[in-house]
């Protein structure tokens, strides 16, 4: 365990020792911010729809989710390979599945780290708002709860894209044009469902959109839980898989 805490120390300072981690951070408070100007400026008038399902339709939210994963997890491994330290590591008395994990961590740490502000935001609007009922603390959970899912999926892909390269740019690119057409999986699944009540619903599984929009109402569906994990557990043993490929070469 004290391996395993000391590379995700590691792994979480040097997303803060380059520029990256100060533009990712700043690029995200910025959409955020916009966000929210844009849900306080809805709100103005009555309506029945939940804050947290507001941010959630708005398309700042997918933006940040699928730009911003591939630009944290794009130095996971690939800049190690680039500047030479990746040898250094690997020969080290450490497991390739702690390293596998750390890196991840680490990454995902930042992730979590990106979305604390806009519990300030859903602070200022509940201090703010003439009718308390505009926020439900429980929607506000499970939305938060399905931005870490996603994320954890997303985050395990990015990680296994940067172990394919040692080039940052090709890693963030792989990353984004994996992330995105498992994103567009969700306008296609309603498009290729078959007649049969069976065919749809394994079709409607693979919708992020829809997933998320439950998770924005308060709905906590574990088989939507279950499909990111298990997707990122994937994602994390391919990873795995290929930096033990690589030690043996």
């Amino acid at each position: 365990m004290r391996v395993f805490l000391t590379l995700w120390r590691r792994e979480f300072s040097s997303t803060f020792g380059s520029p990256v981690g100060y533009v990712v951070l700043a690029a995200v408070l910025l959409l955020l911010g916009v966000s929210f100007v844009l849900i306080v400026d809805y709100l103005n008038e009555p309506s029945d729809v939940p804050l947290t399902e507001l941010f959630y339709g708005s398309i700042f939210f997918w933006v940040i989710l699928l730009l911003s994963t591939p630009v944290i997890t794009m130095r996971s491994f690939a800049q190690e390979r680039a500047t030479g330290t990746y040898e250094t590591l690997m020969t080290t008395p450490v497991s390739d599945g702690q390293v596998v994990f750390a890196k991840f961590a680490g990454a995902f740490s930042f992730y979590v780290l990106l979305w604390i502000p806009l519990l300030g935001c859903l602070f200022v609007v509940r201090r703010y708002a003439a009718d308390d009922s505009v926020l439900d603390w429980g929607a506000i959970a499970s939305t938060y709860l399905g931005i870490l899912s996603l994320g954890t999926l997303y985050i395990s892909l990015g990680v296994f894209a940067s172990a394919l390269t040692r080039n940052q740019v090709i890693a963030a690119i792989v990353a984004i044009a994996l992330g995105v057409s498992l994103f567009l999986l969700s306008f296609a699944a309603p498009a290729l469902a078959g007649t049969t009540a069976w065919s749809t619903s394994v079709l409607r599984g693979f919708s992020l959109v829809e997933q998320m929009w439950e998770f924005s109402r308060g709905v906590v569906d574990v088989r939507h839980l279950v499909f990111h994990l298990s997707l990122a557990a994937v994602f994390v043993f391919l990873t795995l898989k290929v930096i033990e490929a690589r030690r043996w070469k």
